[in-house]
């Protein structure tokens, strides 16, 4: 289109719709006080519903930034330390051969240096992709054990592997320190203050409500209805662009935290040579024309959505770009789940 022409970023995102395999796209861009929203595509390619901003999706593990906001905000609050070891916090729940729960502190599963990895079990997701059960819940505590039958990755803080059964963990340690549902310590301490009405927890329930985004696999088969039971505190919530780059917005600008507890935001964990891991965020090292650029946020990938939310160092410049292909099936045979890249899109909003 003529407008698109004029605005490489929108024809970056139209590009993955157009040429780039994805049925729909939906973005927030933010150049300065200049916020622009669109989509591309469909929601839903059966009805041709057309992708807009207003379209709820799956955020997965955009999800965890929230949840470390909880967990440092409890620092702060001298509720819990970040040193903490996990046994002193979770007393018994870190069982397995290898393990040493006194050595894993609450810090190292914030930036996934903790060695605790995820089910290795081939079959884990066989519920819901072999026998078709989407509905199929599988609890945190399940998982937990299920990640623990096997030995950990490495002893505690020797090397960097990205862990969503630590997320979970975390999620039970906000859960005995405040005795609150997670869901309600996230409601009262980030949704409610960001007015972030758009934004929601499923616990069970595989279903998508309100206006949404329809999420698909390679082959096309629609995947939208599937139980979030499993992915809870890493990767379990539901938002749109808006309402998610609001968050990162306020989390990365410092309004979320004090100073002792954004630095530890902000301590980076190198992971390889395209970024690090901070505490429930993490840093792309973006390539840009003039060389390579830091940015900042989170993606997030499950089962028929993928999501990318950065914004450059200073905060001037953000994207949040929803996307409605990811197949679990192919990452779980570590095979490329995605259509194409998302990048050319992210790097035209940022660089």
């Amino acid at each position: 289109t003529a407008a698109a022409a004029g605005d490489p970023v929108r024809a970056a995102v139209g590009n993955l719709v157009a040429e780039g395999g994805f049925p729909g796209a939906v973005a927030l861009v933010r150049n300065g006080g200049a916020v622009s929203r669109f989509g591309a595509g469909y929601a839903n390619p059966a009805t041709r519903e057309a992708a807009g901003p207003h379209h709820r999706f799956r955020i997965a593990s955009n999800t965890k930034a929230f949840v470390a906001t909880v967990v440092l905000q409890l620092a702060g609050e001298g509720a819990l330390s970040l040193d903490d070891p996990v046994e002193r916090r979770l007393p018994g729940v870190v069982r397995g051969s290898g393990y040493a729960p006194e050595k894993i502190t609450l810090r190292m599963l914030l930036n996934h240096t903790s060695g605790v990895h995820d089910p290795l079990d081939p079959h884990f997701f066989d519920p819901y992709l072999v026998k078709g059960n989407r509905a199929h819940v599988i609890t945190p505590s399940e998982v937990i054990r299920r990640s623990l039958a096997d030995p950990p990755s490495f002893a505690p803080g020797a090397a960097v592997k990205y862990s969503n059964t630590g997320y979970l963990l975390l999620g039970k340690v906000i859960e005995k320190v405040t005795r609150d549902d997670v869901r309600e310590e996230i409601q009262r301490r980030v949704l409610d203050p960001l007015g972030l009405r758009r934004t929601d927890f499923p616990l069970r329930s595989p279903f998508l409500p309100g206006p949404h985004l329809h999420g698909y696999d390679l082959g096309g088969q629609d995947m939208t209805v599937f139980s979030p039971s499993y992915d809870w505190t890493a990767g379990a919530m539901v938002s749109t662009v808006d309402d998610l780059a609001t968050f990162h917005r306020a989390l990365l600008a410092g309004r979320l935290l004090a100073p002792a507890q954004q630095a530890e935001l902000e301590r980076l964990v190198p992971y390889g040579e395209f970024g690090a891991y901070g505490a429930g965020v993490e840093t792309l090292n973006l390539p840009c024309p003039g060389g390579s650029k830091t940015v900042w946020g989170n993606t997030g990938a499950g089962p028929g959505f993928y999501s990318v939310s950065m914004s450059t160092e200073d905060g001037s410049k953000q994207i949040v770009l929803a996307l409605n292909v990811y197949d679990l099936a192919k990452d779980v045979a570590h095979e490329a789940p995605l259509p194409s890249s998302p990048l050319p899109a992210v790097a035209a909003a940022l660089c």
